[in-house]
């Protein structure tokens, strides 16, 4: 049976049109499933009767089931299991950050209002980051582009008639493994005629996968680019990302210096804090010069997000300390790399990436 998420506007349309029906119920469909939040044919009531009892019979819109879920004291941090067709699980997260909760322990940046949900590619994970619950885990099998869509449209759901705002696919996963499929998502979620979210309030995070980064750098929407860097050489992110093994620094780094230079579009990179492995003053200088090129170039289009690491239970590494947080970052400043701190959000609830499905357990619920 199929499920109309997976579906591009092309193939529904096709669709539609064996079925003999006219092409602007195609359109009527989309805005049910994207703009309504519709999951049950017989809500679209402008839609004849007939074809509603046809799409019931011979389509479905993906909704998985939800099997767990946690939300932070605050309320500003929600995370669900959500169990898919074949007994799977995968985590979506949504943060919250309104304007007067906006601004971190650390450091004291007011954010705007914000909407934005986590969603994952794949159930586990390739890479295998020992830090991470997700690389802990281990790799399943990838996500069609409907899966990835319904953790959107789930907390869509939640939040109605409040709309997301931002949609970060940083979840479990490396999104760029299967870039068509990530990339069909993306398309979805942009569409005017369907969810109508702006690209620049999307962004996709790699490990590192270079072919992935040259392919984004070629398409026309202006989705974000977030890289997990952990580390500014080599020896150490072979342990913390083993993709770096493939993709070692000096080409991970070429890769996002000719992003940003055909883009014109900002790298943001994504360095997790841990105790006592890649928090030290010596290592916040290294990073700094890897990203300016020690002056010898124009400095990289870049920001960095540090992150105070949210530890896993089956991991050794602790999340730093507060003053080599602000230590590290002071450094970043002083040689004017853009830098800020995340603000964090659900630590009490296992939010970071697989903590909840580690939790849960990873087989069929």
């Amino acid at each position: 049976m199929n499920d109309l998420l997976n579906l591009s506007q092309k193939d529904l349309r096709g669709l539609i049109a064996a079925w003999g029906e006219p092409a602007y119920r195609a359109a009527q469909i989309e805005r049910w499933i994207y703009r309504e939040l519709a999951t049950d044919f017989d809500t679209m009531t402008d839609l004849p009767r007939d074809l509603r009892t046809r799409l019931g019979e011979n389509a479905r819109i993906g909704a998985p089931r939800v099997i767990a879920a946690t939300c932070s004291a605050d309320g500003l941090a929600r995370k669900a299991l959500l169990q898919l067709d074949d007994g799977l699980t995968i985590e979506a997260v949504l943060m919250l950050y309104p304007d007067a909760a906006g601004v971190g322990a650390l450091d004291q940046t007011p954010l705007p209002n914000r909407r934005t949900v986590c969603v994952s590619t794949q159930v586990g994970c390739p890479i295998g980051c020992p830090f991470c619950a997700t690389g802990q885990a281990g790799y399943v099998r990838n996500l069609t582009s409907g899966e990835i869509l319904a953790q959107v449209l789930h907390f869509a759901r939640e939040l109605k008639p409040e709309p997301l705002t931002n949609v970060v696919i940083m979840g479990m996963g490396e999104p760029f493994m299967r870039f068509d499929v990530t990339w069909q998502a993306i398309e979805t979620l942009t569409d005017s005629a369907r969810f109508g979210m702006g690209a620049r309030r999307i962004t996709v995070s790699t490990a590192g996968e270079i072919p992935g980064i040259e392919r984004m750098a070629r398409e026309q929407l202006q989705i974000n680019l977030a890289i997990s860097l952990h580390a500014p050489d080599n020896a150490r992110r072979d342990v913390l990302v083993p993709l770096n093994r493939k993709y070692p620094l000096r080409d991970l780094m070429r890769a996002a210096r000719a992003y940003a230079e055909q883009t014109r579009r900002r790298v943001t990179f994504e360095y997790a804090l841990m105790d006592g492995v890649n928090d030290q003053p010596e290592q916040a200088r290294t990073l700094a010069q890897m990203l300016r090129r020690g002056g010898i170039t124009p400095p990289l289009l870049c920001h960095v997000n540090l992150i105070p690491l949210n530890p896993t239970r089956a991991s050794p590494y602790r999340r730093s300390p507060d003053a080599r947080v602000l230590a590290f970052k002071k450094i970043l400043r002083a040689a004017h790399i853009p830098t800020t701190l995340r603000v964090e959000r659900g630590i009490e609830i296992a939010a970071g990436c697989g903590q909840l499905r580690q939790k849960i357990g990873n087989a069929e619920a």
